[in-house]
């Protein structure tokens, strides 16, 4: 294995079979290094393995074969160097803790003061922008108030690593826009590494540092990755996110797997 960035991920050669049968794999020769702050995106098909593979490095499932580090240390189950957004955040928040008792679980697990609760909760209360909500229960939001409120969350336990499973598939399109938007806010505030799973080409270009395309499953594969130099924040309208967008739409057009990609 090569010298790497400290914080880094490398995956080497892994794959998941979940019968056990190397020539079933849902996915394999995965080989992959992102390096600490970078915000990488998984785009690909629906049902190629995306959320199986940031499954893996979440710790929450356990791959088959091949190898995997973080920080040049093997992974071999969850950690707190890592932490889960969910596309569906009524799943992560609990419904009888108002906002800022949700943000605080974490730490109050922890056994953290409350002093320092209160002073961890109000910084990441304000920096999703939730700070006259804070005392709201989770029914009284809007969906895209609850997805804050689980960034919040996940923020205030101070991962080095965020990972997210499509959290905003579930928002309408301009609460969907003003998130991915708060999103590069926070990345570029907090410089976490983000790896983020989508089958959305125009947010993949819009959020991430570089994509990393999967393959059609079974069997799935990173086939290639673009590196997206545009300077943030990106838009959507300018000849150079269209050029890029063409670009990675032809990818797919070009492997038979436009009918499953979002395309705007």
């Amino acid at each position: 294995m090569s010298k790497v960035q400290k914080n880094s991920i490398v995956i080497k050669d892994l794959f998941k079979s979940y019968d056990g049968k190397a020539n079933e794999n849902v996915i394999q020769e995965i080989n992959l290094e992102i390096p600490r702050g970078e915000f990488f995106i998984l785009l690909g098909p629906s049902g190629c393995g995306k959320s199986t593979l940031l499954n893996i490095i979440a710790g929450f499932i356990s791959k088959s074969g091949g190898d995997f580090f973080i920080q040049n240390k093997e992974v071999r189950g969850p950690g707190k160097e890592r932490a889960m957004v969910f596309q569906q955040p009524d799943a992560a928040l609990f419904p009888w803790l108002n906002v800022r008792e949700n943000v605080e679980f974490g730490l109050k697990m922890q056994k953290v003061s409350k002093v320092e609760r209160n002073s961890i909760s109000d910084k990441y209360l304000r920096l999703v922008g939730l700070s006259d909500h804070e005392k709201k229960l989770p029914e009284e939001l809007s969906g895209g108030m609850k997805q804050r409120v689980q960034l919040a969350r996940v923020l205030a336990n101070d991962p080095e690593i965020l990972l997210m499973d499509e959290p905003f598939g579930a928002l309408d399109a301009q609460t969907r826009r003003t998130i991915q938007q708060e999103l590069i806010r926070i990345w570029t505030h907090t410089k976490k590494t983000i790896i983020f799973v989508t089958h959305d080409i125009q947010e993949a270009i819009l959020l991430g540092q570089r994509i990393g395309i999967m393959s059609k499953g079974p069997g799935s594969f990173i086939e290639a990755i673009y590196d997206i130099t545009l300077p943030y924040p990106r838009d959507i309208t300018a000849p150079s996110f269209n050029d890029i967008y063409r670009k990675v739409q032809s990818h797919f057009e070009g492997n038979g797997m436009a009918e499953n990609v979002v395309n705007f």
